[in-house]
């Protein structure tokens, strides 16, 4: 695996451990520019070790994209970023364009888990989180099959359902996502909408226009891209 180009953890301006956290008080939005992103895997193994994720699952990864000159489409994801892309995939076409696109939970407005979860295991926070009672949740796999996103999986030793949390227990103690404080190039960027000096309210209030996976799903995912490609959308 790739080493952590970042290893002191970095706290949300304006949030500090010294605060008692109040969910009502913050509105939390995760930023990805794939502009920036080099595909070097750096926050899968931020996050791999941060969660002792089993091999072969994976709560955040990084997907190829190549776009051939007659619009052909590949992607792939080796052992989900975890190693980077040392390697240049072939294709027997010219490629007129190449980019990462990372993928993790998109904490939705609306979110598809929460509606099938027959036991109430997964549950939607004060301040929109998206999580998982793991003492409730049953491994029944309904919400896996729901999410529009493919990021939810069946923990092979838990055996039950788990995702990305955005890393809340850090958020909650005033720290960056662990993949947010690994990325070495800003291209992951997490902050809260109710500071107006924080980056992703900056953003959100610039000209620079921000994209969802799936729009049509009706979920209003909280996870926003910037320069996103039509091919991923």
């Amino acid at each position: 695996m790739l080493p952590l180009p970042i290893k002191v953890p970095l706290q949300i301006p304006g949030l500090g451990e010294e605060e008692k956290y109040d969910p009502e008080a913050h509105e939390f939005v995760f930023m990805v520019d794939i502009n920036r992103c080099i595909g070097c895997g750096s926050c899968c193994v931020a996050d791999k070790r941060e969660y002792q994720v089993p091999d072969g699952q994976y709560r955040t990864w990084v997907e190829r994209y190549l776009i051939t000159v007659d619009g052909e489409v590949f992607v792939d994801s080796p052992k989900g970023a975890l190693e980077g892309y040392p390697e240049p995939r072939k294709v027997e076409k010219p490629v007129r364009d190449a980019f990462f696109v990372p993928k993790l939970c998109n904490m939705c407005e609306e979110p598809a888990c929460v509606q099938v979860c027959p036991v109430g295991a997964t549950f939607k926070t004060d301040d929109g989180f998206v999580l998982i009672d793991y003492k409730r949740c049953i491994g029944c796999a309904y919400c896996v099959q729901a999410c529009p996103y493919g990021v939810r999986y069946i923990h092979k030793k838990k055996r039950t359902a788990d995702k990305c949390t955005w890393c809340y227990h850090r958020v909650r103690r005033g720290l960056l996502p662990a993949c947010v404080n690994a990325c070495p190039t800003g291209a992951r960027k997490f902050g809260d909408l109710r500071d107006p000096d924080s980056e992703v309210s900056k953003i959100l209030r610039s000209s620079e226009p921000l994209f969802v996976l799936k729009p049509d799903m009706g979920t209003f995912p909280r996870l926003k891209y910037l320069h996103l490609r039509q091919e991923v959308i």
